[in-house]
């Protein structure tokens, strides 16, 4: 298994959602820091962001800037933010740390073959790593479409192909599975991170 190399605290280019690693303030909520990430790209006051949630939570952007999404993710000390231009984006942040029978987790929560992988794994850093990538990379998705964990995480299948993860297979409400794009991240030292998005809009 490939680890994955540090990434840069932020992230913007032709093909990516941009991206970047805030140190959570504790005094604000994370949506008003992401607020105040947003304003000066939207060009607008943090106030005046035109944000609200959907029925089940998920942050939506709407007119005048309906054409962009946003995601955040806090975890420890850390707050990551996304955003997208004609793409759906959901992105994931996990604070390491070692994990009780990773492998019986897997079995309960992931899917078949994936839970097999996470087992295969040598016990120790190699098989909690396997475990947080594959973790982060079904939240990226989830969070994208909007469901979350409740959607289910065994209804979406990724695979490690050339050292990264790649979503196989999923179920036919998160769109075409060949039509997911995912960048595994470690923001920071001691975190985890996925950034997933999907160009267009699911199915409805």
């Amino acid at each position: 298994m490939a680890d994955i190399k540090p990434s840069l605290a932020t992230g913007a280019d032709h093909d990516a959602p941009e991206w970047q690693w805030l140190a959570r303030d504790p005094l604000l909520t994370p949506e008003r820091q992401a607020r105040a990430w947003l304003a000066p790209r939207l060009q607008c006051s943090p106030e005046a962001v035109p944000l609200r949630r959907s029925a089940h939570g998920r942050p939506q952007l709407f007119e005048p800037h309906a054409t962009h999404d946003t995601s955040w993710s806090h975890s420890g000390h850390g707050l990551l933010i996304a955003l997208s231009h004609d793409a759906v984006v959901g992105i994931d942040l996990e604070h390491e740390r070692q994990r009780r029978q990773v492998a019986a987790l897997a079995q309960r929560y992931f899917h078949p073959v994936e839970a097999e992988w996470v087992a295969g794994q040598p016990e120790g850093s190699a098989r909690q790593s396997a475990f947080i990538r594959l973790w982060c990379a079904k939240e990226a998705v989830l969070k994208a479409h909007g469901r979350g964990l409740a959607f289910g995480l065994d209804r979406l299948r990724f695979a490690e192909v050339d050292g990264h993860l790649q979503l196989i297979a999923c179920a036919a409400a998160l769109g075409e599975a060949t039509h997911w794009h995912l960048r595994e991240l470690v923001p920071q030292a001691g975190y985890r991170a996925a950034l997933a998005w999907y160009p267009g809009i699911l199915p409805a």
